[in-house]
């Protein structure tokens, strides 16, 4: 095992300053690297002194190059676990692998884009830099294909800024706030209770549950009126979303959203009426790819395997409508219709086509944006690791310009159009 992870090959192929580190490590294991090379050195010179026997040699050969080899050996087992360009994703890739294969001499090719995933790596750190004034530390990127599934890019922790690196925020359960209300008001378009123009009221509501009254509140605490489905959606309206589950239900939402692969810890009746404004917690990379089903028609798959060239884990479901997916992204990619909330010159709006959604959970815990191109979705989250609230940090100063920068180096030469209304 020691010979397979320093030197890379099996023990019979080890030389003999390769042989020499070995027999030293084996006697002190956790040693300085000084340490192990003072130890091989002695045992290589016996060595050579061996082969010297029959000259009758009185001098003792050099061990400059024991302590270099020493050195370069011993240096990988200094690596910090989160170091590297994409050290979760690699972790997920080798705890997947099937070990009853050999790992080809070339290597195991994944799916990941040196380019994305560099991209998305450094616009994290450099915007968490920025929020550090606000009690930030943490945040996680993922760039899925939207018509294969692969993973493009997988960013799990913002490496040095953090003081839980080891963390993989791409798999932490956290709650997603109002990135789930595209998903209900697609289900009320399927169900046709809704339409993109109907008008739901934004004004103070009381609503009856068995453990008493649910009094849901904007994330402004204030009230707009009459407002129409669309301005509800792209504004981020809490009250009409409330009002628009009351009439899909809690237990068919909830069902909803486990056709679209989230991972629901609890029932329904435990999240009641707030399911709608994310009480739920959910993965990053979950929820990112339930997005990637309202950019694929309403057609939900899983996530591609790792491995370049492994069989699909599953075959395509239609969880929504064409139609109904359709609508929602029009919504979400509709500058007017959140200007009340975001203004016109936001950082949502890109140069080329994209949806978007922001979210914000309880006491500023978490922030989210998540969003699709004709080709890619990226699903971006802002946070602490250890629960603490943020300072004043909303979907469009926290997690929205990291979404908008990696979508930006991902279109620098692809364009993204409209889709087709079916």
């Amino acid at each position: 095992a020691l010979s397979r992870t320093l030197f890379g090959k099996a023990a019979h192929g080890l030389d003999e300053v390769e042989a020499a580190i070995a027999a030293a490590l084996v006697r002190g294991p956790n040693a300085s690297a000084t340490v192990v090379a003072q130890r091989a050195c002695v045992v290589w010179q016996d060595l050579q002194q061996q082969h010297t026997a029959a000259e009758k040699s009185t001098s003792k050969p050099d061990c400059t190059i024991v302590q270099w080899r020493t050195e370069q050996a011993l240096r990988a087992r200094l690596w910090p676990a989160t170091e590297g360009d994409a050290s979760h994703w690699a972790q997920r890739v080798w705890a997947g692998y099937d070990h009853a294969q050999a790992i080809p001499r070339q290597g195991i090719t994944t799916t990941l884009s040196a380019r994305a995933q560099r991209a998305a790596q450094e616009s994290l750190q450099r915007h968490l830099r920025e929020l550090q004034g606000r009690n930030v530390q943490d945040g996680a990127a993922v760039v899925l294909d939207n018509r294969s599934g692969e993973v493009l890019a997988w960013v799990g922790s913002s490496g040095t800024l953090s003081q839980a690196s080891e963390v993989d925020g791409v798999l932490a359960w956290r709650q997603p706030g109002s990135t789930l209300k595209p998903f209900l008001y697609a289900q009320a378009l399927d169900e046709r209770r809704l339409t993109a123009a109907s008008l739901l009221e934004d004004s103070a509501a009381q609503i009856a549950t068995p453990s008493g009254l649910y009094i849901p509140r904007n994330y402004d605490r204030r009230f707009k009126g009459w407002v129409s489905v669309r301005m509800a959606l792209a504004a981020s309206l809490n009250v009409p979303a409330v009002r628009t589950l009351v009439m899909v239900t809690p237990d068919a939402f909830f069902q909803q959203l486990r056709q679209l692969g989230l991972p629901l810890r609890e029932n329904a009746g435990y999240y009641g009426y707030s399911l709608a404004l994310g009480s739920a917690e959910v993965p990053l990379l979950h929820l990112t790819n339930a997005y990637r089903a309202l950019a694929n028609g309403g057609q939900f798959s899983p996530v591609a395997p790792a491995v370049v060239g492994a069989a699909p884990s599953a075959q395509p479901v239609q969880a929504l409508s064409p139609q109904a997916a359709f609508v929602v992204g029009d919504i979400l990619s509709d500058a007017q219709a959140r200007a009340s909330t975001f203004g016109l010159d936001s950082v949502l709006g890109t140069r080329f086509w994209t949806a978007v959604k922001t979210g914000t959970s309880k006491d500023m815990r978490d922030n989210w944006a998540v969003g699709w191109s004709q080709r890619y979705t990226v699903g971006v989250w802002v946070g602490n690791a250890s629960g603490e609230a943020m300072h004043s940090v909303s979907g469009s100063s926290g997690a929205a310009p990291i979404w908008a920068d990696t979508m930006a180096v991902l279109h620098a030469r692809v364009p993204s159009r409209a889709p087709q209304a079916p």
